[in-house]
């Protein structure tokens, strides 16, 4: 196959990649409707790769095709908060119990790193929203990796993608960040101490006090 022939494909998934961005930075708000003529006037391209990258954004549960009527940027419900918390608690907090009993010492050094970059954006006095935010979302990337299971973390990273449609609001909740900070202690201490059962059981608690501060 040449690599002109990969070209469209690259194309569809570069401009899935700019809408998704614009949906998370909510650019595209959440229940808008989504001008196709508009966008791809903008980004000089056909409709073409733009439906086509908005069949990707569908598939990740970001777009909702209505029939007749064209894309939407996907409205979270109560409900859908709420099953997609209880997967990630479940999947993620399987993998806290893996790492507790399989990681070496150097991962669980470089996963405490990160915790210790928590800490910093955690700071009363210097206290870092976005940072803390960001640096959250790479810790659980890293216990992920740490875990290893790629069917795991493809289903882990596309029920984050719609939980970014509600992004910030647990974490903007009053004392939500001293609360997950807490929570990620008591994480690493059940990880540290090699405790798979404490790993578990500390992960779970933490995605049910997200989703408690995420409504």
């Amino acid at each position: 196959m040449s690599a002109h022939s990969l070209s469209p494909r690259a194309l569809y998934e570069e401009v899935a990649e700019l809408l998704r961005q614009r949906i998370f930075l909510r650019e595209l708000e959440p229940g808008g409707w989504i001008d196709e003529l508009k966008i791809a006037e903008a980004y000089g391209i056909s409709r073409t790769p733009l439906r086509e990258a908005l069949k990707v954004l569908a598939a990740e549960g970001l777009v909702t095709m209505k029939v007749r009527r064209g894309a939407y940027v996907t409205e979270v419900s109560e409900r859908d908060l709420t099953d997609v918390y209880h997967l990630l608690g479940l999947l993620e907090s399987d993998a806290a119990s893996v790492v507790a009993s399989t990681a070496t010492a150097t991962q669980i050094e470089t996963l405490q790193a990160v915790h210790q970059e928590l800490e910093n954006c955690a700071n009363p006095e210097t206290q870092d929203r976005e940072g803390f935010f960001k640096v959250n979302e790479r810790f659980h990337t890293l216990l992920l990796e740490i875990a290893n299971n790629r069917w795991r973390d493809q289903m882990v990273a596309d029920l984050r993608k719609v939980m970014k449609l509600n992004r910030h609001n647990s974490l903007l909740k009053s004392g939500r960040i001293e609360e997950s900070l807490n929570e990620h202690r008591a994480l690493m201490a059940a990880i540290a101490s090699r405790d798979s059962a404490l790993a578990m059981q500390r992960m779970q608690e933490h995605f049910r006090n997200g989703l408690e501060a995420a409504n």
